[in-house]
């Protein structure tokens, strides 16, 4: 039994951000029940790299496991009189709808809470609920963008590089689920439910703790360099270089270590806290020339000795093949009745009592409606009125 076993989740959300958040409690054993247009939610239409799979695509089946799929028309009384039924009994709702579309759909945290004082509702947003970006769109790239972050990375004069990751979607999961976490906490001591508002625009600024107080307490300004340091506030050398055949990420190295690793003398004697500041080119440049004359294994073992910190850079064939990967259990495996075999990351966190673990792979589009609704007290015939009329979807209709 997970930690939340006997809680319930509401899981409105589209995309990433809020169903990778509402992913991560349903991992933790709470129900989460996913309400979702009877057309199925925005990501099953929207396959990352193409991937379609054979009914259900890449990006929502990563998105969805231990999740029950309740495929209802929100728009219509009924469908909306189905949700308002499932939040007496909820403990968490959430939505990431765009400003002013909860409201209108009737499932705003006034109208909820309302119905059900208890209920924790968190609600996820690109730019905050109001303000002069509410409306804009909460994207992705657009929010790495605005971060200040792409500027940290790069040659100077060159165009800033986007991380090679949803970076800002999951950091915005992650507060949600925080959110989420803490506020029942709160309800377990008090009674009280509440609001819980994140959006990505914080999230991702407020994950640049240090690099942000850098500048605004030691007013430090950020100034890329000729060269591709990867971070504009550590000195160098700090970033990947190339080997003879692969290439190599390299931290924060002393000096002396590095003239006897790369056989290099023009370290001998340069104090890193000094020149790896004042003349970051140049460091960087000189460890360049020195790591391209070894192979990759050769250039690891060789800094490794030294005690320096060095890291093989990988893709995800290395990763996944990594023995530490291995050891942790990183991934889990397991046979979806439309996918076939999956195999995809798992848990982050380890509890010694309470583990999390795999109840169901990602639903099909409205498997879970007569169940759900069935313990919502709804009857077979009321259910089966709602079909007919479209206001809810029962998976094969």
């Amino acid at each position: 039994m997970g930690i939340l076993s006997g809680y319930t989740v509401l899981d409105c959300s589209i995309a990433m951000a809020g169903p990778f958040a509402a992913q991560r409690l349903g991992d933790l054993g709470a129900d989460v029940i996913k309400i979702e247009p009877v057309s199925g939610e925005w990501q099953r239409h929207a396959p990352a790299g193409g991937i379609t799979g054979n009914e259900i695509n890449v990006s929502f089946l990563s998105l969805n496991r231990n999740k029950r799929s309740l495929a209802v028309d929100l728009k219509s009384e009924e469908g909306r009189a189905v949700v308002l039924r499932l939040v007496e009994k909820a403990d968490v709702f959430i939505q990431n709808y765009r400003a002013g579309v909860a409201s209108r759909l009737g499932v705003d945290y006034d109208t909820l809470s309302a119905i059900n004082p208890k209920l924790v509702y968190v609600s996820m947003s690109g730019f905050g609920e109001d303000g002069p970006y509410a409306k804009r769109p909460g994207q992705d790239l657009l929010l790495q963008a605005m971060s200040g972050a792409m500027m940290s990375t790069g040659r100077a004069g060159e165009p800033p590089q986007a991380a090679g990751q949803y970076l800002v979607d999951a950091i915005t999961a992650y507060n949600a689920f925080e959110g989420a976490l803490a506020a029942l906490l709160h309800r377990e001591r008090t009674g009280e439910g509440q609001k819980v508002e994140v959006n990505m625009l914080d999230s991702i600024a407020t994950i640049q703790m240090q690099e942000l107080s850098v500048f605004t307490v030691g007013g430090k300004p950020q100034q890329r360099s000729a060269e591709p340091h990867a971070h504009v506030y550590i000195r160098s050398p700090y970033g990947t270089f190339a080997t003879q055949d692969g290439y190599i990420a390299l931290a924060m190295p002393n000096f002396k270590g590095m003239a006897l690793a790369l056989d290099e003398p023009r370290f001998e004697g340069l104090d890193e806290e000094t020149v790896g500041w004042e003349d970051r080119d140049a460091v960087f440049a000189l460890t360049r020339e020195a790591i391209a004359k070894f192979t990759t294994e050769d250039a690891l073992s060789r800094l490794e000795a030294q005690g320096i910190w060095v890291s093989p850079v990988y893709g995800y064939a290395d990763l996944v093949a990594d023995p530490q990967i291995a050891h942790n259990g990183t991934f889990i495996e397991y046979d979806h009745p439309t996918e076939g075999h999956v195999k995809t990351p798992g848990f982050p966190i380890r509890f010694s009592r309470t583990p999390s673990e795999l109840k169901r792979g990602a639903p099909r589009v409205g498997e879970h409606s007569s169940e759900v609704l069935e313990a919502a007290g709804f009857s077979p015939d009321e259910i089966a009125a709602m079909v007919a009329g479209g206001a809810v979807k029962v998976m094969g209709s």
